[in-house]
């Protein structure tokens, strides 16, 4: 299988101008995944994981490094990568089937074949049927399956999901999930996916990237040797449960470390210089 999307030697800094300093976020990531895989990264919070999607995006340039995608340099956005967000932002005038088209408008293709390209998509993501409802008519799962049509309509060769599922119902969730394997397999995308939680990362994932605390390195590529197709029920199986405990562990153990980094900063600082006596 060949290579879609590598990172090489990714860095990013921030300057502060209210400290004067900078902020290093990420720090010499190497990552290659391959065509058709769909990889997930999880970590600690604020370990640069959003943070790295979108330099993949081409939203942010990272200040060393260089993004890779069919061997060629990424330097901006482009129709090659599709970024599903947390928040669906469907566009409140516009129908379910205007919002999945308002990409293919703006790239002026014609009327006829645009809007059956947008129906195989909503289609596939289970909408059939709710084409002419608007965003205030539908639910918070309903909504991200308008907004995964209307990133996959626009052919993307990598897929990149930011907490998609996250301000979802732990039920709603669930079967997102399920549905989002379903659609995957369907549309032959490269899936790089962002999420905190352990188990949805497993379950939907080829390979799941653990990232250290800031600044974000990866600290392991664990592969997810558990058979696809899988059903939601797969999470109580025990090699599943085995894998999500050394997630977490790996995960635990860089929570830890910045446990006491935090304490023994707190501690140099409650010390103080010495009294001069005055």
């Amino acid at each position: 299988m060949p290579v879609k999307l590598e990172a090489q030697r990714i860095c990013l800094e921030y300057y502060q101008p209210r400290t004067g300093r900078r902020l290093l976020a990420l720090d010499d990531i190497d990552l290659a995944i391959m065509d058709g895989e769909f990889v997930s990264i999880v970590g600690p919070s604020g370990c640069g994981k959003t943070t790295f999607l979108n330099v993949v995006d081409g939203l942010l340039p990272a200040t060393s490094g260089r993004i890779l995608l069919d061997g060629k340099v990424v330097t901006e956005p482009g129709q090659d990568r599709a970024m599903v967000f947390q928040d669906a932002s469907l566009l409140p005038w516009r129908t379910v089937l205007g919002n999945v088209l308002y990409g293919l408008e703006c790239q002026g293709i014609g009327t006829r074949p645009a809007r059956q390209r947008a129906q195989h998509f909503i289609e596939m993501v289970g909408l059939q049927g709710f084409e002419h409802h608007y965003p205030y008519e539908l639910s918070g799962g309903m909504q991200q399956r308008a907004n995964l049509a209307r990133a996959l309509v626009m052919d993307p060769q990598v897929l990149l999901m930011d907490e998609p599922f996250a301000a979802l119902d732990a039920q709603t969730r669930e079967v997102m999930q399920e549905e989002l394997l379903q659609i995957w397999r369907q549309a032959k995308k490269t899936v790089l996916f962002i999420t905190h939680q352990i188990n949805e990362a497993i379950y939907l994932s080829d390979r799941v990237i653990v990232f250290t605390t800031r600044p974000g390195r990866v600290k392991q590529s664990v592969t997810i040797d558990i058979e696809r197709p899988r059903k939601l029920a797969v999470k109580r199986d025990p090699r599943f449960l085995q894998l999500e405990d050394f997630v977490w562990n790996l995960i635990e153990d860089e929570v830890r470390k910045t446990m006491l980094a935090d304490r023994s900063s707190r501690g140099s600082a409650e010390v103080g210089p010495p009294d001069s006596g005055v």
